[in-house]
């Protein structure tokens, strides 16, 4: 808690929690538009604190004079610096009334603020939704009100009472005002740890953990039901997935998940049903560990033993300095693997193909599915069949492969992409491609770029020995190719048009060539008719050495 990391909590709580950073990258409108609520609410406190505190001479004065201090405070009585704070308070309430506008908007209109679909609410939740933006209405009205009969005020109130004093009969109208204001603004805080908007002071507490270092484990535990209860339900997650952009579905998305598992519905076909990809993840404003809270929920069925991989033995102690594992799909491509033999000999590396001939998966998609415990045993044949090598260093043509051997194996050696191991060779001057004239764009496969956070790497290859081209789907921006292994419940032609989509968006920029990083990317593309090629980054350098 004495430390740096606790700084860094209070710095995204203000980003993030009040000023809506994330949220400002998705849509300005947007941002501003929860930031008025946010960091609007949040000075109206502080500053009517303050206001207060000046006018008692005291800090300690009833909670509830702040609040309501334009109803306890005569305007003829006047103390230090009473315009100016009638003044900042009303510029406040001013901000915070723009937002609700926009809010309104976003209602009826979702595009003007960025949104193709908004989430759908249950009708608690519109109810809540209609309390919290009739607070601040009436607090204007109750305020104005007062000012018509007593004065006081600023541009906002005072200038409002004035005008409702000429049509209106205020001293019947304000008490009751007040009076609606004081029951809205009871009964929100009084609905909220029941409903979407218990994520205010819940995300303060993830945030804070989170950069303390707890962690999202395999199981769905305590810290999992604080980021259940952390999701604003902002909807932007919905239109970053492209089971909703690519075939119409609406009610997968992570905001549905969570939302079925915190009202204890049946959440067995959103568990099932998703990609994977870490779209949502990456643009979610709360920064939630979206793909771990599915695959915590997903249930470990499958049983295999020892026994089952009892044909997969060590090969013997090698001396080879780098371990060669080219993964399933490597495997069904072998364009890739020819590549990267390639790339070995040119650079005159020392290395060991241990999937070569006999090899199981690296354990992934089991992991996806669920199946941790049969995950196990092929990840124990595979670290056999690793250490055996005597390797230094190994290097895996799959970044499906590469998260595992990363993350789960603990391994005792370093693991390299065959990107970021090409971007080594060329970099220590031991592959010296020549640039080609042709242009091209990069699609970074999911689990190599938002997956294991690879993205410079590939990015200077690629740059190395073509023309790139800059797209709006670089870096966390790229699309999935459908072909995603942790999906169990879309079918084979519903991929296709996932993949189709990607490509056309990729292609829409006219290049040369579409370069992926991953075996099953360029499998999946090559499934339908492309009339540009579709190429591993491998396979480019390969051409250029």
């Amino acid at each position: 808690m004495f430390s740096v990391k606790t700084f860094k909590a209070i710095k995204e709580v203000f980003l993030e929690c009040l000023v809506h950073h994330k949220i400002y990258r998705t849509n300005p409108f947007l941002g501003y538009m929860h930031m008025c609520f946010g960091l609007g609410w949040f000075l109206l406190i502080i500053m009517g604190k303050i206001e207060s505190t000046v006018y008692h001479t005291t800090a300690f004065n009833p909670p509830y004079f702040a609040i309501f201090f334009r109803f306890f405070h005569p305007a003829n009585e006047t103390f230090p610096y009473s315009n100016v704070f009638a003044f900042l308070m009303d510029l406040i309430l001013l901000f915070i009334l723009s937002g609700l506008l926009l809010a309104f908007t976003k209602r009826i209109y979702s595009k003007a603020l960025g949104l193709k679909k908004t989430t759908n609410h249950r009708p608690f939740d519109l109810l809540i939704l209609t309390v919290l933006w009739l607070i601040f209405p009436l607090r204007f009205l109750a305020e104005s009100f007062t000012s018509g009969i007593r004065g006081g005020g600023s541009f906002l109130t005072h200038t409002a009472g004035d005008f409702f004093s000429r049509f209106l009969p205020l001293d019947t109208l304000s008490y009751p005002a007040w009076w609606a204001y004081s029951s809205v603004l009871g009964l929100f805080f009084i609905l909220l740890p029941f409903s979407r908007y218990m994520h205010i002071p819940t995300e303060i507490v993830y945030i804070f953990l989170k950069n303390w270092g707890v962690k999202q484990g395999k199981e769905f535990n305590a810290f999992s039901n604080i980021q259940l209860y952390s999701c604003s339900r902002c909807g932007i997650c919905i239109d970053r997935c492209q089971l909703n952009t690519s075939l119409g579905m609406q009610d997968t998305q992570p905001v549905y998940f969570l939302k079925k598992i915190r009202h204890h519905r049946d959440y067995s076909v959103q568990t099932e049903n998703c990609l994977m990809c870490g779209r949502c993840e990456a643009a979610c404003p709360v920064d939630l560990k979206l793909n771990a809270l599915r695959l915590s929920k997903r249930q470990d069925r499958t049983r295999i033993t020892k026994d089952t991989y009892s044909y997969i033995q060590p090969g013997p102690n090698g001396e080879s300095k780098v371990a060669y594992f080219a993964g399933c799909m490597g495997h069904l491509t072998p364009s890739v693997i020819r590549s990267m033999q390639y790339l070995f000999k040119q650079a005159h590396v020392d290395y060991t193909f241990i999937d070569e001939q006999k090899g199981i998966c690296c354990g992934r998609p089991l992991l996806l599915s669920g199946n941790r415990s049969a995950a196990t045993v092929i990840m124990e044949k595979n670290k056999a069949a690793i250490e055996a090598s005597g390797a230094t260093l190994l290097v895996t043509s799959c970044p499906i492969c590469y998260k595992t051997f990363k993350e789960d194996y603990q391994l005792n050696i370093p693991v390299m992409h065959h990107s970021e191991y090409i971007h080594m060779l060329i970099k220590n001057r031991h592959l010296s491609p020549r640039q080609a004239e042709y242009t091209t764009v990069f699609h970074n496969p999911c689990e190599l770029g938002r997956g294991a956070n690879v993205y410079t790497a590939p990015e200077s290859v690629l740059k190395a020995v073509s023309h790139k081209i800059a797209i709006r789907y670089d870096s966390k921006n790229s699309l999935c190719c459908g072909g995603s292994l942790a999906n169990i419940h879309i079918t084979a032609p519903q991929r296709t048009t996932i993949a189709t989509d990607t490509v056309n968006a990729y292609a829409a920029y006219n290049p040369d060539y579409i370069v992926t990083a991953c075996p099953l990317c360029k499998k999946t593309f090559t499934k339908k008719s492309s009339a540009i090629p579709i190429k591993d980054i491998a396979e480019i350098v390969a051409e250029n050495c």
